[in-house]
């Protein structure tokens, strides 16, 4: 009747008897020549143990890892389950098909059909480029800046439905079948006989875009979330191995990984960018819309086959409305007094307001909560420092293409140097992740979050330098002089120094978005990491909208002012976030510290509750009185 109560209560209990443990560990040991820790957990009585990771080697759980375990224990990271994989394999495909869709439909909406061409492409024995419906270039950059804004801003509806209601399962799923929808309505687009039909073809075009960008608001914004939490471990922990030996089970630098991988694979699904230029060019638009929704199926078979893989999910409801009301308490009174004394949020905290005469019963959250909701804002204002960094980051992408165009390109397409950022990624991720941090770590020099935040937002700015620097030089060498962007003669200067300034913002994105999306993923509270993971993402809609707002002056002669305020003013707030936030990682130890205490105090409550039920409904038995005797006397100790 009460089999597995006593380890049901005692999820923190280091007094259990561990005979048969200290027999297997003393086996091992003496099968093994390794010199390694072997310290006992059943002397660690200062741990609070998570039972619920009990195993064969580690009969009383898992004990809670301090900050001085990381260098008295060897560190490892855990290997990525097969539903992380799978979820990475989805991530790969969705950006490639989102990239190679992207990427030609500026020339689809812009150009018109080449001369002897009912496909889009360029006839044999003809110049120019690839073009379908003719519509110009203002309507062409209206509608891909609708597409670009409106991926960035949706996800804030996709986080909220899956933290609220939904899950992140299932709103991903929404999201894949929009998407399917979207890529079947583009092909339908560039069929021959709806191209020529002419305008008739933007109705399923805008439907399209409209689609695609559901698809990827329900999708961005859950994925990661999704795949993070598939992690074994909510904290870091001590394990023993079959070995025998205690490990320090590191779960930043675990998350860390992951999040390196997941953005590693972006950037591989981006190269179908290449195909689908090329396929437009040579075949037709219907080739090229075609391949991203070929691609694009491997999301929807990778999804239906992750599904018996991942952990149980059980929507919460959203953070969103409960913070709300704490946000409506904290504004009462003289609220600007409290923020001066950092006292603002305290004034919420359920303990106060029950010493203000507030009822009990009229409080609907903790303490622990008021602590998530305020971690949640200082990281929303946080995020805005990458408002900055993503004009940094080729955020005046069109004037970087148009730079290129003004130099010798020898024949190569000027659109074609922006996919070395993703070449540049793919190749710094796995150096930093296997060479650089490793390397770092020997000599005990792992770099703070905050280190990396600020080393990524340097390498933008200098990115920016280095496009203001060129432009410069295109301008002194230019036949045209200041006005050399709409020259007919190029500038001796070889387009291929704009891979300088792709590999350095790309070497940016490395460091500083890897690590805010694993800051956005662990600060989060369970019920908001959706929303937050959006929040995070929205940063690139308003840089979106500072970009379309200073169009209008970027116009020869004045473009190197551009790119010299955008570095200045990137380089200015690095140093400002670094200043700000040097004691990050402090204050994220302290609130994963106070998460987990409140988690296990949760636990302890509903292991007593249990014994009160079972006591006033079930008759006993002297079996029984016996074991529940012994389970309260085990929680006792």
């Amino acid at each position: 009747m009460f089999s597995g109560l006593k380890e049901r209560i005692n999820f923190s209990s280091k007094d259990i008897d561990s005979e048969s443990f200290n027999e297997k560990k003393s086996n091992d040991e003496k099968l093994t020549n390794v010199h390694f820790n072997y310290d006992n957990f059943d002397t660690m009585d200062d741990y609070e143990y998570i039972a619920e990771y009990a195993d064969e080697y580690n009969p009383n759980g898992l004990p809670i890892a301090t900050l001085e375990d990381k260098s008295k224990y060897r560190n490892i990271k855990v290997r990525p389950t097969i539903a992380a994989m799978l979820i990475l394999i989805c991530e790969f495909a969705e950006r490639g098909s989102y990239y190679g869709t992207q990427g030609i439909l500026t020339n689809f909406i812009m150009r018109p059909l080449p001369e002897g061409s009912t496909t889009g492409k360029v006839m044999p024995g003809h110049t120019g480029n690839a073009g379908a419906l003719g519509l110009g270039l203002k309507d062409a950059n209206a509608l891909v800046t609708l597409l670009q804004f409106l991926a960035y801003v949706l996800p804030l509806v996709g986080g909220y439905l899956a933290d609220d209601r939904l899950g992140k399962f299932k709103a991903i799923m929404i999201g894949v079948w929009v998407g399917i929808l979207s890529h079947l309505l583009f092909v339908i687009a560039a069929l021959p006989p709806v191209i020529a039909k002419g305008q008739a073809a933007l109705a399923p075009t805008v439907l399209a875009i409209l689609s695609l960008s559901v698809c990827t608001g329900f999708i961005k914004a859950n994925l990661l979330p999704l795949m993070l939490d598939q992690y074994p471990y909510r904290t870091n922990v001590l394990r023993r191995e079959p070995t025998g030996e205690v490990v320090y089970v590191d779960r930043d630098g675990s998350i860390g990984r992951l999040t390196m991988v997941f953005y590693w694979s972006i950037n591989i699904g981006g190269f179908l960018q290449i195909a689908t230029t090329y396929s437009a060019k040579r075949v037709g638009y219907w080739l090229a819309f075609l391949c991203p929704m070929l691609m694009y199926c491997i999301v929807v078979i990778a999804m239906l086959i992750i599904r018996p893989h991942l952990k149980q999910e059980i929507p919460q409801g959203s953070l969103l409305k409960k913070a709300i009301l704490v946000m409506k308490e904290c504004m009462k009174g003289n609220f600007i007094k409290r923020l001066k004394n950092k006292e603002f949020w305290a004034y919420a905290y359920p303990s106060n307001m029950e010493t203000r005469g507030v009822l009990a019963e009229k409080i609907s959250w903790t303490e622990q909560e008021v602590k998530d909701y305020k971690s949640t804002f200082t990281q929303c204002l946080m995020f805005a420092y990458w408002v900055i960094f993503n004009l940094s980051d080729t955020g005046l992408g069109s004037t970087l293409t148009a730079q290129a165009g003004a130099m010798t390109t020898e024949g190569i397409p000027n659109d074609f140097f922006n996919n070395f950022n993703q070449i540049a990624i793919v190749v710094a991720i796995p150096t930093l992740d296997y060479v650089i941090y490793p390397l770092l770590a020997k000599y005990n020099l792992t770099p703070k979050p905050v280190i990396k935040i600020f080393i990524g937002f340097m390498f933008g700015a200098c990115g920016s330098m280095v496009s203001a620097i060129i432009q410069w030089r295109i301008y002194e060498t230019s036949p045209c002089g200041y006005y050399a962007t709409t020259c007919d003669e190029p500038s001796p200067l070889t387009a291929w120094y704009e891979i300088i300034n792709y590999g350095l913002c790309a070497l940016g994105e490395c460091f500083c978005y890897t690590t805010a999306y694993e800051i956005a993923y662990t600060r989060a509270p369970d019920n908001g990491k959706g929303l937050v993971m959006a929040l995070f993402l929205f940063n690139s809609a308003i840089s979106s909208a500072i970009s379309e707002g200073i169009s209008g002056a970027l116009y020869d002669p004045n473009l190197i002012k551009p790119f010299a305020g955008i570095a200045g003013v990137g380089g200015f707030f690095a140093f400002l976030f670094l200043i700000h936030y040097w004691n990050l990682d402090k204050i994220m130890e302290q609130e994963e510290l106070e998460r987990e205490q409140a988690r296990l105090e949760e636990e302890h409550k509903l292991a007593i509750h249990p014994i009160t039920s079972a006591t006033s409904t079930v008759p006993f038995d002297e079996d029984n009185e016996a074991e529940l005797r012994s389970a309260i006397q085990t929680f006792s100790k």
